[in-house]
């Protein structure tokens, strides 16, 4: 990855843990836990057009609200044993798995980015990464509401962080969308309908906002061949080429990899 770790950014001196880092690790983990129940939240709301931040939370069976105790991530889940203590009815898996992803992305983070400055910026965007992947599998859609702040965020963490950097990310900012965004336009005049939407081409400007122009080709290369290998065992499932797959997802798990791998 050329930002925001790079040779800029490595020239700075490096903050030091108060705690260690396994300590470090767990807090990023609880705050992904409580953010990844957040996620979950977004990734049902935003596609049906309802509000986020102002209604509150009820039960799907009874609509009864749910109070604090029945809002903590994982914990109210295990003690509920996954129902609603009102009338019953299943919560479901899938609150939690976003839950236990976000906290893994935030300990991993904690543990593979030495600079707490840096690995609260990694796990912030493995966070929108992850509401991105959760959006395009389940609705093939990438919002431009996520990803253009994202694509901000990134040059903003690079002008904190590695200011030298900045003109690359720039750059990769362009590249990364105006590459995707022809391939999507070629694409759609050679074959006459649409291979890639426009959100991905957003995204992968996101890519080059936080890694910079250079990681553009591992990002993508990464992206494409674990499309490849999806498509090839799903392949027997009666898949077609003309079966559409969430390329979103496999950029977004891609970006932040190389958010992780660090310099070099």
């Amino acid at each position: 990855m050329t930002a925001p770790i790079s040779s800029a950014y490595a020239a700075h001196a490096p903050v030091v843990l108060a705690f260690s880092p396994v300590a470090f690790a767990a807090l990023l983990a609880v705050v992904g836990a409580v953010v990844g129940s957040f996620v979950a939240l977004v990734s049902v709301r935003l596609p049906a057009g309802r509000p986020i931040v102002l209604a509150r939370s009820a039960c799907p069976g009874c609509g009864a609200v749910l109070g604090p105790i029945e809002l903590v991530p994982l914990l109210s889940f295990a003690v509920q044993r996954g129902r609603c203590r009102r009338c019953g009815t299943a919560i479901g898996w899938r609150d939690p798995a976003v839950e236990v992803a976000a906290a893994v992305i935030g300990a991993v983070t904690a543990l593979a980015v030495a600079d707490p400055r840096l690995a609260v910026a990694v796990a912030v965007l493995g966070w929108a990464l992850l509401l991105l992947a959760l959006l395009d599998a389940e609705h093939f859609w990438l919002p431009s509401s996520v990803t253009l702040p994202l694509v901000a965020a990134g040059l903003g963490v690079t002008a904190w962080l590695a200011p030298d950097d900045l003109p690359g990310h720039v750059i990769g900012a362009a590249a990364g969308y105006l590459s995707l965004a022809g391939v999507a336009a070629a694409y759609q005049m050679i074959r006459g309908r649409a291979g890639l939407g426009g959100g991905d081409a957003k995204l992968f400007a996101a890519s080059g906002a936080w890694l910079g122009w250079a990681a553009l080709p591992i990002v993508l290369l990464a992206a494409a061949l674990s499309g490849l290998v999806v498509a090839l065992l799903l392949w027997r499932r009666g898949i077609t080429a003309t079966t559409r797959l969430p390329f979103g997802v496999f950029l977004a798990v891609a970006t932040w990899i190389v958010a992780l791998a660090g310099p070099g």
